[in-house]
C-alpha cells in the first residue's frame, strides 16, 4: 500500500530537484519538513515550502508552534554546560514526526512536552520578518527567560532603526530592527538569531556582522529549521566568527542539500511560461472580487478577542516575558469568544494571520484546537511570496488567491497571497492588527475569503 504522495513529488520530476539529508539532532528527514514549488525569480526556480512553518501550508498549530519549541529546546542545549541533545528535544523530534505523519494526538502531546520543560537559558532573541516571526517567538519561549525582537519591513514614525540589513534571494529585502525600548539589545546575553531556513548563511553573516559592530558579544547562535548550507558556506560562518572574535553555533531540526541540475534557472522559467494559467491557478486565483462569485457572500463577524492590556501584537518593538505570560493566561478566553462566532457543526476551521503577525494568530489557533477537539483547527498566513499554484497532489502549493495589500502604505503597496486556503473550510478565522484593518481588507481578502467558507470571522489584534 503506498502512502503519501510527497509535496514536492511533482517540482521534483520536471525540474530533476533533489534533497539529500546529511543530519537530524531529532531524526527528521528534509522531505518530512519541506514540499516545493515553483515561482517567477530570476535567481531561485524553486521555493522550499515548509510544514511546519504555517505560512503556506495550513497546519495543525500545535505541530507548528511544537517545531518552533523543540528549535528553542535545541538552542538552549547548545547553551547548556554538555552543549549535548538531550532526552527531551529526541522525545519531541519523534511525536513531531509522528504528528506530520498524521499520527492522533501527536500534535498536542509534543506541544504540551515542550511547554512542561522550557530550559531556562539566559539569551535575547531575534528573528526575521516575515516568515520566521512566530518561529523566533517559539524558540524564545523555549528558552523561558528571553526577550524577543523581530526585523520588520514596516517602518513606523518616531522610532529610530537599530539597524537594517538586506536579504539578498529575497523578493523583498530591506528589513529594519524597531526596538522598544531602544537598548533590548544591549546586553551581555548570548544572542539567537533566528531563520526558517539556511540556504547559503548569507544574510546572517551579514546580520551578524553588523549586529556585532554596535554592540560586540561572545557568543551566537543561529536557529533554522532546515540548514542547506554547503561546505564553503560553513567555512565561511567559521571564519566570521574568527573575524569577530565570538563563538558561533548554528543548530537545525535536519541538515541537507538540494540537489539542483545544470541550467535548472532556465529550466524553471521555462516551466513556468509553460503552465496553463487554468491549471497553474489552482482554485480562487484567476477569481477578482468584482466578478461573479468573487466573494462578496460572506460579510465577516467581527469578535471582540478581549486582548490582554500592555501586551504588544507580536515582537516587531520587543516581546518580554512577562507578555508572553499575560498573553498565555487570556488565551482560553479569546478563544471562547472566537468558538461563539463560528457556524454550528463546524467541522474544519482555519486561523489565517497577516504577513509578520503570526504568533498571535498561531497561539489562537491553538488554544481554538484545545478548546474544540473534535474540529480540524488549522492555521497559515498571508505573505507578500508570489509563487505559483498548480493544482496536483504532488506539488505543495495547490490554490492561491491574491489581494491588494491592506495595510499600505506603511508596508508598502502591491500584491499579497494566501495560499491552500481552499480546501473545505467551514469557516476562516482572519486575525490582523489594527493597521491592517482598513477598506482594502474588506473589498480584497475577506471578499475572497468569503467566496471560500460559509463563515469569514474577523478579529483584530490592537498594534
Amino acid at each position: 500500500m503506498s502512502g503519501p504522495v510527497w509535496s514536492g513529488e511533482w517540482v521534483s520530476a520536471r525540474l530533476g530537484l533533489g534533497l539529500v539529508d546529511h543530519a537530524s539532532p531529532v531524526g527528521l528527514g528534509l522531505g518530512e519538513l519541506v514540499g516545493l514549488a515553483v515561482r517567477r525569480n530570476p535567481r531561485r526556480a524553486h521555493l522550499l515550502v515548509s510544514t511546519v512553518l504555517g505560512k503556506h501550508v495550513p497546519t495543525d498549530p500545535r505541530i507548528v508552534y511544537g517545531a518552533a519549541l523543540l528549535l528553542g529546546r535545541l538552542v538552549g542545549d547548545v547553551l547548556s554546560p554538555s552543549g549535548e541533545v538531550d532526552e527531551v528535544a529526541l522525545r519531541a523530534g519523534a511525536l513531531l514526526r509522528s504528528g506530520l505523519a498524521g499520527s492522533a494526538g501527536a500534535a498536542g502531546e509534543l506541544r504540551d512536552l515542550l511547554v512542561s520543560h522550557a530550559v531556562g537559558r539566559d539569551a535575547v532573541v531575534l528573528g526575521y520578518a516575515e516568515t520566521a516571526t512566530a518561529l523566533g517567538h517559539g524558540v524564545a519561549d523555549a528558552l523561558g527567560q528571553a526577550p524577543y525582537l523581530h526585523s520588520t519591513r514596516r517602518p513606523v514614525a518616531g522610532v529610530t532603526p537599530y539597524g537594517a540589513f538586506e536579504e539578498e534571494h529575497s523578493h523583498a529585502t530591506s528589513h529594519l530592527l524597531l526596538p522598544d525600548p531602544p537598548g533590548l539589545l544591549d546586553t551581555d546575553v548570548p544572542l539567537v538569531l533566528v531563520d526558517d531556513e539556511l540556504s547559503t548563511g548569507r544574510t546572517v553573516r551579514n546580520t551578524l556582522r553588523a549586529l556585532h559592530a554596535v554592540r560586540p558579544r561572545s557568543r551566537y547562535v543561529v536557529a533554522s529549521l532546515i540548514d542547506l548550507r554547503d561546505a564553503e558556506d560553513r567555512a565561511a560562518t567559521s571564519a566570521l566568527a574568527d573575524e569577530l572574535g565570538a563563538r558561533v553555533d548554528v543548530v537545525a531540526l535536519a541538515e541537507g542539500a538540494v540537489l539542483l541540475p545544470p541550467g535548472v534557472l532556465e529550466a524553471g522559467a521555462g516551466l513556468v511560461a509553460s503552465l496553463d494559467p487554468a491549471v497553474a491557478a489552482g482554485v480562487g486565483v484567476a477569481r477578482s472580487a468584482s466578478e461573479p462569485g468573487g466573494g462578496f457572500g460572506a460579510y465577516p463577524a467581527r469578535v471582540a478577542l478581549g486582548w490582554p492590556e500592555g501586551v504588544p501584537s507580536g515582537g516587531r518593538h520587543g516581546f518580554a516575558v512577562r507578555h508572553r505570560e499575560a498573553l498565555d493566561k487570556a488565551l482560553a478566553g479569546m478563544a471562547v469568544r472566537v468558538a461563539e462566532a463560528l457556524p454550528a457543526g463546524a467541522s474544519r476551521v482555519l486561523v489565517l494571520g497577516f504577513e509578520e503577525l503570526m504568533y498571535a494568530p498561531l497561539r489562537l489557533a491553538e488554544a481554538l484546537a484545545d478548546l474544540l477537539p473534535g474540529v480540524a483547527v488549522r492555521y497559515s498566513t498571508t505573505t507578500r511570496s508570489p509563487v505559483l499554484a498548480v493544482a496536483d497532489p504532488g506539488y505543495a502549493i495547490r490554490g492561491r488567491i491574491a489581494f491588494p495589500a491592506h495595510d499600505a502604505p506603511a508596508d508598502g503597496p502591491g500584491e499579497r497571497y494566501a495560499y491552500n486556503v481552499d480546501q473545505g473550510f467551514d469557516a476562516v478565522v482572519a486575525v490582523v492588527d489594527e493597521a491592517g484593518d482598513t477598506p482594502a481588507l474588506h473589498e480584497g481578502l475577506l471578499a475572497e475569503l468569503g467566496g471560500l467558507t460559509g463563515r469569514v470571522v474577523l478579529a483584530v489584534v490592537p498594534s
